[in-house]
């Protein structure tokens, strides 16, 4: 069975070497819709794959990391990327390009580490994440699946190389949260939220 979760985001970019001109030479923004769908063979006590509860912690706080951000990719101009972090407080630096098929990408590499790092205690079973969709515009949306995410063809994708704001970092229940996920420590699900 397949369950979705849909989340929202405002973010700003620069998509470098696209086709389009208002896109690879203007920072501009869109309203993002995420999708992410979650998979599994069995349900839990309350008779769900995974309780939508649960994916408002740490899913969506990572997530939210990107709205009223600014995301910037690592290999464009020295000077451009240091002028938007001196002049913005959130951001977001990643190892591609922001475009919608690298985020769906890095999103689905970040959800499988929480879900790969969190303890369940409700009875989930082998809940995997199935992939997922990031809306860039009403009418044009990417879907990274696994082999995505890991496509050598595509990039390597190290979440070492996604770098967080200071002022990201301490908006989160946990400031530490993205170093934790990193060393891949325990996080266990509450018993109730």
């Amino acid at each position: 069975m397949i369950i979705r979760k849909l989340f929202k985001f405002e973010n700003a970019h620069i998509v470098r070497g696209c086709s389009t001109r208002k896109c690879s030479e203007n920072i501009h923004g869109h309203s993002y819709k995420i999708e992410v769908l979650l998979e599994s063979n069995y349900l839990d006590y309350g008779q769900m794959v995974y309780d939508f509860g649960l994916t408002k912690r740490y899913i969506k706080e990572l997530i939210d990391a990107f709205d009223h951000s600014i995301t910037l990719w690592s290999g464009d101009k020295p000077s451009y990327v240091e002028d938007m972090k001196k002049h913005s407080a959130r951001w977001v630096e990643l190892p591609v390009s922001p475009s919608a098929e690298q985020f769906s990408r890095v999103i689905y590499l970040m959800v499988e580490r929480v879900l790969a790092c969190t303890g369940m205690v409700n009875g989930e079973r082998n809940v995997q994440l199935h992939s997922v969709i990031v809306h860039e515009t009403e009418t044009g949306y990417a879907q990274g699946f696994k082999e995505d995410a890991y496509s050598e063809l595509m990039g390597i994708i190290s979440l070492t190389d996604i770098i967080f704001s200071k002022q990201i970092q301490t908006e989160w229940s946990n400031p530490n949260l993205w170093n934790e996920l990193l060393v891949e420590k325990l996080m266990v699900n509450p018993k109730k939220v």
